[in-house]
């Protein structure tokens, strides 16, 4: 594994106690420049790893607890009028950072999660007249409770495709709850030293341009998102009633990175099938639209990524 990324995650870890899967997922959205949807009950270190990491590479970090109530302007910013002199000014809202935590962007109504979706896509911020580029990285990691889902606005599909992938939390293992739990009550954890620079960032996004994707397996990808659209062509036809819609090509475009990036993190210098299948799940999990049959059956989208793999013989 690089050397940046070994002291990276060692720092991280003084913060995190386990939670691998997120801190994997958080690394491919930064080293892709890719926004990740997280979906996990409250309580298992989403800010701590989102300030952790924002510490470990000196990074501005902003959070937004999002609620029914809250206006575009609360979290893009607005021009203010100032009496005195009769003139206007921009004040920034929060999406103005490198890393957001958008937490329970459910709970926000569509205007407000269409103004945080247009800058996650656009990269930039409109107020009043005036248009903001911002800064680089901007990472967007929002989050999702899956058990209370009263007052909840689901996002439609068009915006979930915006984001990388959905990476669902677990609660931790016994012995790591159990270093929390000590951690935590003598407030043992270490503070966070800054190991890794904004520009060693950017050579590490420049490095993964060098990981190697064999045209077989460039293939086998583009049959693996073909197969949710038309499952019947590759003898998927129990599918074929589960799925209401397949993936966009945006899928395959973020299968292709996240699966070099993943390859990179394990110091590797190629892509290889396990690297595709570690992040398969995450990439396109919340893009395959069930159908009323699926639903009623309890039938997750994971479970149809797996039958997918599973059916596709691997190059």
């Amino acid at each position: 594994m690089n050397h940046k990324i070994l002291a990276l995650k060692k720092e991280l870890s003084k913060a995190v106690i386990g939670q691998e899967n997120m801190i994997d997922g958080l690394l491919i959205g930064l080293l892709c420049d890719g926004h990740i949807l997280v979906e996990g009950v409250p309580g298992l270190a989403k800010t701590t790893t989102i300030d952790a990491l924002s510490k470990a590479i000196g990074l501005d970090a902003k959070r937004i607890q999002f609620t029914p109530d809250l206006l575009p302007s609360d979290i893009i910013g607005a021009q203010i009028y100032n009496p005195q002199d009769h003139s206007f000014s921009i004040k920034k809202g929060p999406l103005f950072t490198h890393l957001l935590l958008a937490d329970e962007i459910n709970r926000a109504p569509a205007k407000v999660q269409s103004a945080l979706l247009e800058a996650m896509q656009e990269r930039q911020i409109t107020i009043a007249d005036e248009t903001f580029k911002l800064d680089k990285p901007f990472l967007v990691m929002a989050t999702q409770n899956p058990i209370e889902q009263e007052g909840v606005y689901a996002l439609p599909e068009a915006q979930l495709d915006r984001f990388m992938m959905k990476i669902v939390v677990k609660h931790n293992a016994e012995d790591e709850e159990l270093t929390i739990m000590r951690k935590v009550a003598n407030q043992s954890f270490e503070e966070i030293q800054t190991v890794l620079s904004l520009e060693a960032l950017q050579e590490l996004q420049e490095a993964l341009k060098d990981i190697h994707i064999d045209e077989a397996l460039e293939r086998y990808m583009i049959q693996l998102i073909a197969a949710t659209r038309e499952p019947v062509r590759f003898g998927l036809e129990a599918l074929e009633p589960l799925i209401m819609f397949g993936v966009s090509p945006r899928a395959s475009i973020d299968l292709y990175k996240a699966s070099k990036a993943h390859a990179f993190l394990k110091g590797k210098t190629f892509v290889s099938p396990s690297d595709i299948a570690s992040v398969i799940h995450k990439v396109l999990r919340h893009r395959i639209v069930l159908s009323y049959e699926a639903r009623a059956k309890g039938i997750q989208s994971d479970e149809i990524i797996t039958k997918i793999i599973e059916t596709l013989p691997i190059p």
